[in-house]
């Protein structure tokens, strides 16, 4: 993607320069006529020659007009697109669809919904008289910084080096940082889940749970319940609205650690278990390349239009 917006912005200069080789070029072509318009005035008055010069200004700037409807740059910008998208399908051909993603669609109880050129996929099912959605978007490995932790353990071992003044202990927190460096290159970002629990024909209320799939583990985070499963579901613009204004409930890790051991095993008798923790990062990565390569061809349609 940077390669492109690369492109994008060192094209620039290069229309500049072109549109004063334009206007030199402008200059030449109305000095040519002024020839035509002397000899002109043997038959005509130096008025038909002024009007001579005036047509073959016209003439020029129409042809100018055209040039520069058409854009310098869309033959370029299009053929580099086209490279992109060739790189792309040679990657997604040279790539297998991960285990993980094929068992868990096959095997699991959800219903997948994705929509393209959507970046929120929800997975949909029902548990005895319970409809549970959960939700995740591919929003969160545009977002993720792998090299985040990185920085933080380069801080921690200058502040180490400083306080023990080159002691011989910053060779050993280098090593580390080194391991955890390739550590968080190979791991996958963690994605954020929206899990809503309703009780359609029962009760109007709703719980919603904030968790994160992350190496291979579902990390519950909040917990909440809505009186109305709307505010849970953020439908509309209003519902967000009033959802602020609701109490939250303390932060989950504040709980009983009974309570929160029976949450966890609650969500787990749901379906929300060690493989969808393994599952919504790889189908994020896969939707992800797939939505990269749609939007390229849009693009691409759009120039060449």
């Amino acid at each position: 993607m940077l390669s492109f917006r690369t492109l994008a912005r060192s094209a620039a200069p290069r229309s500049i320069s072109r549109m004063a080789a334009a206007s030199m070029r402008q200059g030449a072509v109305v000095a040519r006529p002024l020839a035509g318009a002397a000899k002109a005035t043997t038959v005509h008055n130096t008025a038909g020659g002024f009007q001579m010069l005036r047509a073959a200004s016209s003439s020029f700037s129409t042809t100018a007009g055209r040039r520069a409807a058409d854009g310098e740059t869309d033959d370029e910008l299009s053929a580099k697109i086209e490279s992109e998208i060739q790189i792309e399908e040679e990657m997604k051909a040279g790539e297998q669809e991960p285990s993980s993603v094929k068992d868990f669609i096959s095997n699991s109880p959800f219903e997948l919904i994705d929509t393209p050129g959507q970046e929120v996929v929800k997975l949909v099912r029902t548990f005895g008289e319970e409809k549970i959605t959960i939700s995740f978007s591919i929003a969160d490995i545009n977002n993720f910084d792998p090299y985040a932790d990185e920085a933080a353990l380069e801080d921690e071992e200058h502040a180490a080096a400083d306080s023990n003044n080159g002691s011989g202990s910053s060779g050993k927190l280098e090593s580390d940082d080194l391991e955890a460096s390739e550590l968080d290159e190979e791991a996958p970002a963690p994605i954020n889940l929206s899990i809503v629990v309703e009780k359609p024909g029962k009760t109007a209320g709703a719980l919603n749970i904030d968790a994160t799939a992350q190496d291979g583990n579902i990390v519950v985070e909040n917990l909440f319940y809505y009186a109305d499963a709307k505010l849970a579901r953020l439908e509309t613009p209003e519902a967000a609205q009033q959802r602020a204004d609701v109490y939250p409930g303390p932060p989950f890790g504040s709980l009983d650690e009974d309570l929160q051991v029976l949450m966890e095993r609650f969500l787990e008798e749901r379906g929300v278990t060690q493989a969808l923790a393994v599952f919504v990062p790889d189908y994020v990565d896969l939707k992800e390349q797939n939505e990269y390569l749609r939007w390229l061809n849009n693009v691409k349609g759009f120039i060449d239009a």
